[in-house]
């Protein structure tokens, strides 16, 4: 599937902002600074329409991408490392927490992950949540074409084992290269 149209809609801070026309949602969560916006821009055939930040903790809220006029790309502000206030990071917390725990159009969660580092907890915080939420979910290692193909292999083994994911619960994922990208539409086409 390719997305040919894409537009922004909202940046909503609080859970009253959220669109309410029932579309459903894919929502792409993940650390600072891990991809996200380069992920979503391949998806969506766009250069920059998805503001990529060298800077963490960019996106602040909750931001809305209409689809093909039929289903939301959800950007969700990073997690860990932000050169923000803790007081605005919990913030965040809670504002993507209820996002998750109440929104009945979600219908998948993207939880995107740097291939070259190990497992880190707040990934697997998130994992827990989506479990025990009973939320579908993808996991995508991004930044593939900075390993050789061996370095690729070896780490996806133990991002696996240490997230228990098996293969088919995640994609190895390049922007540069667009590696995954098929595949990933594929699962997020399923999942809607």
């Amino acid at each position: 599937m390719e997305y040919l149209d894409s537009k922004f809609i909202v940046s909503a801070y609080s859970l009253k902002q959220l669109p309410d026309d029932n579309l459903p949602e894919i929502a792409f969560a993940g650390r600072s600074n891990v991809g996200k916006s380069s992920l979503l821009n391949v998806l969506l055939n766009r250069k920059n329409f998805v503001k990529v930040s060298a800077r963490p903790g960019k996106t602040q809220a909750l931001n809305f991408f209409l689809v093909e006029d039929n289903r939301y790309f959800v950007d969700l502000p990073g997690y860990g490392y932000a050169k923000v206030s803790k007081d605005l990071r919990g913030s965040w917390a809670k504002l993507v927490t209820s996002y998750l725990e109440t929104r009945k159009q979600l219908r998948c969660v993207v939880v995107i992950m740097d291939i070259r580092h190990e497992a880190k907890l707040l990934d697997a915080q998130l994992l827990q949540l989506l479990r025990v939420l009973h939320i579908p979910f993808v996991g995508v290692y991004t930044k593939a074409d900075k390993l050789s193909g061996n370095g690729r292999e070896k780490n996806s083994k133990l991002l696996d084992a240490s997230h228990v994911l098996t293969i088919n619960e995640r994609v190895v994922f390049s922007a540069k290269t667009k590696m995954g990208r098929d595949l990933l539409l594929e699962k997020l086409s399923s999942a809607i």
